[in-house]
């Protein structure tokens, strides 16, 4: 059998700007067996251009076509719902040229939605423009749940957190596109032509990561180099497939990792 690989990019490939050790190894491996695989990200803030630059800061060489976020996945909701369409906007380039490349239209005066997604610059005046957009009839979409986001100062106060200040504004809960929403995981699969029950994710989180595989079928890795720990793994009712220390354990293994 032949796998295809989805696998998490903070926490798995990288960790605060640098590379986890045998991240290099894996992913030359997968280039020289033909493996399929795709890499993800929850963060919408930059485009899979600014992600190859940043990866290749660390030493790891991951096409543009390679990469797959909540904002690509996103826009690609959007257009499958409702094509042409128009959306107001919170969040950063990531987003705002997912959404243009799919004929989207950025406006504030009547847009069809309000996308949230993540910025390191929330303002309080957009914020008060999406919730009263969204009272005045706007559907609400945001790109992932995540509450809080790492930096090297601590945590961030991420998507999901504006979400939920925007959901007790409005009384409307958001559409969240991005993990542990498996349609992420599928909008990824059909990018690769793949099929769930072929493919494995890889992530640091059994929240996201891991909730989300084994919702769209696929088998699910945790390293552990990440968020969630081995301990941590026994408190959730549903479990990967598999824990590893780290990506490097599955180097000479990506032909058949359960073997």
């Amino acid at each position: 059998m032949t796998w295809t690989y989805l696998t998490d990019m903070d926490g798995v490939l990288v960790h605060e700007e640098h590379l986890v050790p045998g991240a290099d190894d894996f992913l030359a491996e997968l280039r020289a067996h033909g493996t399929s695989f795709l890499v993800l990200t929850n963060n919408s803030i930059y485009t899979p251009r600014d992600l190859r630059a940043r990866l290749l800061r660390t030493g790891l060489d991951v096409p543009e076509d390679r990469i797959w976020t909540s904002a690509l996945a996103t826009a690609k909701f959007l257009d499958s719902q409702r094509p042409n369409g128009s959306a107001f906007v919170i969040g950063e380039a990531g987003l705002t040229t997912a959404l243009h490349e799919v004929g989207y239209v950025l406006t504030d005066t009547d847009p069809d939605y309000v996308v949230l997604g993540e910025t390191r610059t929330y303002s309080f005046t957009a914020i008060t423009r999406a919730i009263r957009l969204i009272a005045g009839g706007a559907k609400f979409i945001a790109t992932n749940p995540d509450a809080t986001g790492p930096s090297l100062e601590g945590l961030l106060p991420a998507t999901g957190s504006i979400a939920a200040l925007i959901e007790r504004a409005t009384g409307r809960q958001p559409y969240f596109v991005g993990k542990p929403n498996p349609l992420m995981m599928r909008s990824a699969l059909n990018t690769l032509g793949a099929h769930s029950e072929h493919t494995v994710m890889i992530g640091d989180r059994m929240d996201t990561d891991v909730h989300s595989g084994i919702e769209a079928g696929l088998k699910s890795i945790l390293v552990l180099t990440g968020i969630s720990t081995k301990d941590s793994v026994d408190r959730y009712p549903y479990r990967p497939t598999m824990v590893i220390d780290s990506i490097a354990d599955l180097v000479g293994h990506t032909q058949d990792p359960f073997a």
